[in-house]
């Protein structure tokens, strides 16, 4: 029974580990070979509550008045980096999700935002990924993290982003959730050239344990 259980134990944080992995493993992300995998804690009908595990991105970081303009900056940058200017020029698959990271908070129309962007490398490039040549482009390790997830179609821009942050914001405020509130991620997971089926996500990053009651139920709940 000790050894069954140690063996189960085991085999978990063997697939834990695994989680840069194939895109057949994942219903929306199946534009790029390898996506971003997690393990869903539980979801409501407003939002997801995911796990992700630590893992490794290329970054870099733009600011301007508006997001579109940042993104598009940044994406360039970190597409020299994967199409070989980093120290070995070596060439590396486009992965999913592209992540900008959105700082929130009082700020005047005209003062410029920083944002930033990160590609996923792929579980290859994961343990020892190419050094970039460019000073603004540099490798991160995320930390293991749970994010509240609310999902969304169409086209990303600043304002639809603004929109689904306050949503999914409001939606975890009514259900007493704790999450970090000073900044979010805008998750993206399709090409410019895609035109239909898309699939965009806002992240914010849990604090303390997640709230996986939705605010329906919880109204329900205090007139039962």
């Amino acid at each position: 029974m000790i050894y069954l259980s140690g063996l189960v134990v085991f085999l978990l944080v063997l697939t834990a580990e695994a989680r840069v992995g194939n895109s057949s493993e994942s219903k929306f992300c199946f534009e790029t070979e390898q996506c971003l995998l997690f393990d869903l804690i539980c979801e409501t009908d407003q939002y997801e509550v995911r796990h992700y595990d630590s893992v490794k991105w290329v970054t870099t970081e733009e600011s301007s008045i508006f997001m579109e303009i940042a993104a598009m900056r940044a994406f360039r940058r970190l597409y020299k980096y994967i199409t070989g200017t980093n120290e070995k020029e070596k060439k590396i698959e486009m992965t999913a999700p592209v992540l900008m990271k959105m700082q929130e908070g009082d700020r005047r129309f005209w003062e410029p935002a920083v944002y930033t962007m990160s590609f996923l490398l792929p579980a290859e490039h994961q343990k020892n990924p190419p050094k970039p040549t460019d000073d603004k482009v540099y490798i991160q390790k995320m930390p293991a993290m749970k994010v509240y997830v609310q999902s969304y179609g169409g086209w990303m821009s600043g304002m639809s982003d603004k929109n689904q942050a306050y949503s999914l914001s409001s939606a975890l405020d009514l259900a007493g959730a704790k999450y970090k509130s000073d900044f979010h991620y805008a998750a993206g997971y399709n090409s410019p050239m895609t035109l239909f089926n898309r699939h965009n996500e806002v992240w914010y990053v849990v604090v303390d344990e997640p709230e996986c009651s939705s605010s329906e139920e919880l109204n329900l709940s205090l007139f039962s």
